[in-house]
């Protein structure tokens, strides 16, 4: 036991990430007391996924009256998905407006963290090799950040312009040029229509057809913006309105509602005109199998004259083109990799070790897994926003949740003077054979389609199997019996 009891701002705390997860934290921490905290960004800016995915057509596909915090719904969004750049302008004024851009420190990755048991402190270190001794860590990096790159032959010997969807080179045209886009999911149905429209020729080349269902998203009129700008209530009376039914909505669940999501995605299709071109877009697998996706706007792509849908296989790339199972060669100029991101990775996609020097990656060798999506078995006072087996519904809403769960664990280290809480390995083993069951209970999840959910052992690591109602009620309260301590 130490001298003297600490106080709140003894409390040295570092939060991984300036997106949505981290502002929440420090909106959290500022509003409980703590302002003994940094959080690291390895960006110039904050926003997270918002700020480096600019690609054209970026969008939230999650009505943004609900893709924002509850503490601060912007009235007046332009439409029901709001794009990329009004996101980002709305996590910029949440930084400004609860005064956490003094508490950030940008162009700064972290490197890797270390547990010091003789200390009961973490060790952060940056990319630039400079370390922050910290009590506590929050990981807001999230599912989404590292990148995926296809695994295809000759991809480093392309000559053309080349980059990922995540790294948008807005300084070269593609006007008029003969570009390739390789993927056909989240990021590549949002650019695909909007690039088509000044290239010369498009080529999509698509190893898996996704169901792509329209959604209602027409501009607000002036009209209606004025009204959500006079009466508050009014937006968030539609908040309310989109949380309820995604509550109640059970395609996950009920083979009746997905067999109805998958004949809206049929009746999508009939935009398209060639009917062996429709065909090959007309996905295989059961709704819910891979990542919804909505757009009003990319079937009807395939039917400009500027637009064709590779379906072949790519066997390799030359440096001037793509060349496909049949043999031909499409000559190219850019190629896009709408390849998305790792998104099994989480915590572990940087170093981080534990008590007794226990190496996360191995750890986690089974996949990721934590006890309630937040914290997981030797590795004491960490907390993780948005983390294992927490995806469900709106990606904010769950991750205020969570911040107001990891802030109760903080503030139990002041209260009763703790040098640290690690949650019980039998515990968190037990909750997690329990989340798999219920996960194999999904009928979708088990369609056998290629997603971005499971681990390489199957594990199924990304999805929360029941709605977001659940997992707040599961979350609000801490239970201290389920936790190691040691006093100071």
């Amino acid at each position: 036991m130490s001298a003297g009891k600490r106080t709140k701002n003894d409390l040295k705390i570092t939060i991984m990430g300036g997106g949505p997860g981290g502002l929440c934290m420090g909106i959290k921490l500022r509003e409980a007391g703590f302002e003994n905290f940094t959080i690291v960004e390895k960006s110039d800016q904050v926003g997270g996924t918002w700020n480096h995915n600019r690609y054209p057509g970026c969008a939230c596909d999650i009505p943004s009256h609900l893709y924002s915090f509850s503490f601060d719904v912007k009235p007046d969004w332009s439409r029901p998905y709001a794009p990329q750049p009004e996101i980002l302008e709305y996590m910029e004024g949440i930084a400004e407006k609860y005064g956490l851009l003094p508490f950030c420190r940008f162009g700064q990755g972290v490197k890797r963290a270390d547990w010091s048991d003789a200390n009961s402190t973490w060790t952060v270190t940056l990319d630039d090799g400079e370390q922050i001794e910290s009590d506590i860590v929050v990981s807001a990096i999230g599912m989404f950040n590292s990148i995926v790159l296809p695994d295809i032959p000759g991809l480093d010997d392309f000559e053309g312009t080349k980059f990922h969807s995540s790294q948008w080179d807005w300084d070269h045209s593609l006007v008029g040029e003969t570009v390739g886009v390789i993927g056909a999911a989240a990021s590549a149905i949002q650019l695909v229509p909007e690039v088509a429209k000044e290239v010369g020729q498009l080529h999509v080349f698509q190893r898996t057809a996704n169901w792509v269902l329209p959604k209602e998203d027409d501009p607000y009129t002036e009209e209606t913006l004025a009204h959500f700008r006079s009466d508050p209530s009014a937006a968030q009376a539609v908040r309310q309105q989109i949380f309820d039914g995604i509550e109640s909505g059970q395609a996950f669940y009920d083979r009746a509602v997905g067999e109805e999501m998958e004949q809206a995605g049929r009746d999508a299709l009939k935009v398209v005109e060639d009917p062996a071109l429709r065909e090959k877009l007309t996905p295989t697998h059961m709704w819910g199998c891979k990542r919804p996706l909505f757009s009003n706007e990319y079937y009807s792509t395939f039917n400009r004259p500027n637009v064709e849908l590779v379906t072949e296989d790519i066997t390799r790339i030359t440096p001037d083109g793509i060349v496909t199972s049949d043999g031909r060669e499409r000559k190219l100029d850019t190629l896009v990799l709408a390849t998305g991101f790792s998104s099994i990775e989480f915590l572990s996609a940087i170093e981080v070790t534990g008590r007794d020097g226990v190496d996360l990656e191995k750890a986690w060798a089974d996949g990721a897994q934590a006890y309630q999506g937040i914290t997981t078995s030797g590795f004491p006072n960490l907390f993780m926003l948005y983390g294992p087996n927490t995806n469900q519904g709106s990606l904010i809403t769950m991750i205020e949740w969570e911040a107001e769960h990891t802030l109760k664990h903080i503030e139990r280290l002041v209260t009763e003077d703790l040098a640290w809480i690690d949650v019980k390995a039998d515990l968190e083993a037990a909750y997690n054979d329990q989340m798999q069951k219920d996960i194999a209970a999904v009928e979708p999840w088990m369609d056998g389609c290629n997603n971005y959910y499971r681990s390489s052992t199957g594990r199924v690591v990304t999805q929360w199997p029941k709605n977001m109602t659940t997992y707040r009620e599961m979350i609000k309260e801490i239970d201290p019996d389920a936790f190691e301590s040691r006093s100071r």
